[in-house]
């Protein structure tokens, strides 16, 4: 009965949409990182994508309501903040959002920067609006923290990229 409970509180926690990017649930994001039951107690953890984000506070309430509205009574949204988040955390159906959006996806995998041995050279990053990679940052903060601002020069159309953190 308890899985039952979980996956219940699993789904209605992982619909929340990111306020900030509104195509992304938390889940798509790998915000929504872990539900447990603990008797009729639901508690919720979630972890910011930096420590910063003043998204956390709509998140946890639009969590708590989700869960409400799905029958929950006693819940708890944790904020965890270690360990980090990592667009590693990111779906794949997160990404393909994002680019249908208007935001390149981040690429690569951010757990390689920290290796020994070669330095990685970043290469173009692509237009999601023409695909081009013909690309250049403007500002390394877009509309968030978590995005870079980018102009593609083959369509001229200026884009956030979510940067691989």
């Amino acid at each position: 009965m308890v899985t039952g409970l979980r996956e219940r509180a699993w789904e209605a926690a992982a619909a929340v949409k990111d306020p900030e990017v509104p195509v992304l649930t938390i889940e798509d994001l790998g915000v929504l990182r872990d539900v447990a039951v603990d008797g009729d107690r639901i508690r919720v953890d979630i972890t910011p994508t930096y420590s910063g984000c003043p998204a956390m506070d709509t998140i946890r309430d639009d969590v708590e309501l989700a869960l409400t509205r799905a029958g929950f009574g006693d819940v708890e949204v944790r904020l965890v903040l270690a360990p980090a988040w990592t667009t590693d955390w990111m779906s794949d159906e997160g990404k393909r959002k994002l680019t249908e959006y208007g935001i390149a996806p981040p690429s690569g995998h951010a757990a390689l920067r920290r290796a020994q041995g070669p330095v990685r050279v970043s290469l173009g990053v692509r237009c999601p609006r023409c695909g081009s990679l013909d690309t250049r940052e403007l500002s390394r903060f877009g509309s968030t923290s978590c995005k870079a601002l980018y102009e593609c020069r083959a369509c001229l159309e200026p884009f956030d990229h979510f940067k691989v953190i």
